[in-house]
């Protein structure tokens, strides 16, 4: 079973990455794209009102990331567990850890839907909702709510797909669900004249057609780690440390949608409905950034996972230094890309002349921190792998709850709408020097590790090294 993981611990590094990678930034591409797309047509189908509901889209995303964030804990800290359980030839402890994955899905997105859909109104109001974008954000996201469990289940599988290194199977899962959310967005929205409301059912028929593929692929016996119904009782001392390591990523989305109540309430302070859609603009043009770069990530994860079960600790150095490099060069190709063409990127969305205005003033300024943004990223991704919480924790809240929302509500009261502009930027400089620092401390636990190896005191010798 654990045969299809063993190329993680010998093929060549710089190989291994571009094969692990690539698919899932491709992937992932196509989701951030469809996020564009879906924009674009509301842009599209509302004419000259598309401000106001471009803004009630903004409103609902980062309730919607924060639905998705508890897909991201469980297959952060599943496939983390699993990548070591494989490297280690643990395969029981494997099965045991999809089994729990599965079932926590279908309990969490229960639950949501039920505590979001009663408190839908107070909860949008929260993150800022205006009069004008309130009803637009409202008919989008109780879609979005009641196809929670295929969010949950989908985001979570696709990452332990991705620690048994099977890249191209998480990327066709991707690729299908943001292929047929772009064919069926205009269908319903157009078609069927829904509007907003098309464009959510369109999302979740979607990602339930990408969520039953993978589901089926496990079913059938395909994965490195085979699934047995008995497995879906849940197991506490798994969930605990399926939390453990995941929570770290959960407070991550989560932060970032924190982080909007603050950004929404300061842009309906200092710019109106149309701060609030350039600002849900210019973070769905960034995300295709963020995406590429988190895609890197996640082709790091097994590679550190498998290789620190099985005591390879030079092979986990070389693909960080390897994957730092790549993601620092990415983040400044797409600053400097996104910098010459940001009136062309910012009017596929809108031609309102106050819009283009205040557009082209705050994606230069927000998006000046993008090649350090790599940093953060790798390093969180390195401690995640490692199984080491608390670094990982804390370099999931620090760029979100640490820096920019002090940032957000400290700046604006200096420069007014530029402050919260500026924030972004600030925030990417202080967890780029933090996680540098915790970097540095991730290199001296591969090396104790790698010098208790080799004096016979095995994994549970380095296990106990900690950095914090």
């Amino acid at each position: 079973m654990d045969e299809k993981s063993e190329f993680l611990g010998k093929d060549n590094i710089k190989k291994l990455l571009f094969k692990l990678s690539v698919p899932i930034v491709v992937g992932m591409l196509v989701q951030a794209i469809y996020n564009v797309v879906d924009t674009f047509f509301v842009g599209m189908a509302y004419g000259a009102d598309d401000v106001q509901a471009i803004g009630g889209l903004s409103i609902a995303f980062p309730i919607q990331m924060i639905i998705m964030a508890f897909g991201i804990m469980l297959g952060t800290g599943g496939s983390s567990i699993i990548s070591r359980a494989l490297g280690a030839r643990e395969n029981k402890k494997a099965e045991k850890v999809l089994g729990n994955v599965f079932s926590l899905s279908l309990i969490l997105s229960v639950l949501i839907a039920v505590l979001c859909l009663y408190y839908l109104d107070p909860l949008l109001k929260v993150f800022g909702a205006t009069a004008g974008v309130m009803p637009y954000a409202r008919e989008y996201l109780k879609y979005i709510i009641l196809g929670g469990t295929v969010f949950v289940f989908g985001t979570a599988v696709q990452n332990i797909v991705r620690s048994e290194g099977n890249a191209r199977l998480a990327m066709n899962a991707m690729v299908l669900g943001g292929g047929l959310n772009i064919f069926l967005d205009p269908v319903f929205m157009f078609g069927f004249g829904m509007g907003v409301e098309g464009a959510a059912i369109a999302t979740v028929i979607s990602q339930t057609i990408s969520s039953i593929w993978l589901l089926l692929y496990y079913i059938r016996g395909k994965g490195a780690v085979r699934f047995r119904s008995k497995t879906l009782k849940p197991d506490m001392k798994i969930i605990k440390e399926i939390g453990a390591i995941g929570t770290g990523s959960f407070v991550m989305e989560c932060a970032n949608s924190v982080m909007m109540i603050f950004v929404y309430n300061a842009l309906a302070t200092y710019g109106g409905d149309v701060a609030i859609a350039v600002f849900g603009v210019v973070m769905k043009i960034n995300s295709i950034i963020f995406m590429t770069l988190l895609g890197m990530a996640f082709g790091l994860q097994p590679i550190v996972g498998f290789n620190y079960g099985a005591k390879k600790y030079e092979r986990i150095t070389e693909a960080v230094k390897l994957s730092l490099t790549a993601t620092t060069v990415t983040g400044l190709l797409g600053l400097v890309s996104i910098y010459f063409l940001k009136e062309q990127l910012l009017g596929l969305f809108s031609t309102d002349p106050e819009y283009m205005e205040l557009g082209k003033n705050a994606i230069v300024i927000m998006l000046l921190g993008t090649p350090l943004i790599g940093m953060n990223v790798i390093t969180s991704t390195l401690y995640q792998a490692l199984g080491k919480a608390k670094p990982a924790f804390l370099l999931s809240i620090s760029r979100q709850l640490l820096f920019l929302i002090p940032a957000v509500v400290l700046l604006p009261r200096l420069y007014q709408l530029n402050g919260v502009w500026a924030a972004f930027p600030v925030s990417d400089f202080m967890a780029f020097m933090l996680s540098g620092f915790l970097l540095f401390r991730g290199y001296r636990i591969l090396k104790e590790s790698k010098y208790s190896s080799k004096k016979g005191a095995g994994s549970e010798t380095a296990d106990k090294i900690s950095p914090i």
